[in-house]
C-alpha cells in the first residue's frame, strides 16, 4: 500500500486549497483515511478523517472550513480547505488504516509523503 500526497501550495490567508491522497493497493473502499498536520516538535495533529462508511470527523479548528471526500474509483481522498488560516500552514500527511477505540482515534499504519501548506498573513 503507498499514499501519494499532493496539492500544497501557497495561498492566501482566506483562500483555499485542495489537497489530494491517491492511494494505491485495494483498501480505500474499507479503510479509514486521515489527514494530519505537523507541528512543532514533529507531532502529528489530527485534523480530518473519513471511515470506510463514509462518516467524517474534524478537528474543531476546522470544523465548517474543511471538508474530507473520497473517490473510491479514483483511489483518492481529497481535503478541500476554505477559509484558511495562518494557524493551519505546515506538512500535511495522510494516513490510512487507522481505526477508532471509544473517543481516540489511533492512525494506521500506512502514510503518504507531506505536502507543504503555506498561508500569508
Amino acid at each position: 500500500v503507498q499514499l501519494q500526497a499532493s496539492g500544497g501550495g501557497l495561498a492566501q490567508a482566506g483562500g483555499s486549497l485542495r489537497l489530494s491522497c491517491v492511494v494505491s493497493g485495494d483498501i480505500l473502499s474499507s479503510s479509514s483515511v486521515a489527514w494530519y498536520r505537523q507541528v512543532p516538535l514533529n507531532q502529528r495533529v489530527l485534523v480530518a478523517r473519513i471511515s470506510g462508511d463514509d462518516s467524517t470527523n474534524y478537528a474543531d479548528s476546522v470544523k465548517g472550513r474543511f471538508t474530507i471526500s473520497r473517490d473510491n474509483a479514483k483511489n483518492t481522498v481529497y481535503l478541500q480547505m476554505n477559509g484558511l488560516k495562518p494557524d493551519d500552514a505546515g506538512v500535511y500527511y495522510c494516513n490510512a488504516g487507522g481505526y477508532s477505540s471509544g473517543t481516540y482515534y489511533y492512525f494506521g499504519r500506512y502514510w503518504g509523503q507531506g505536502t507543504l501548506v503555506t498561508v500569508s498573513s
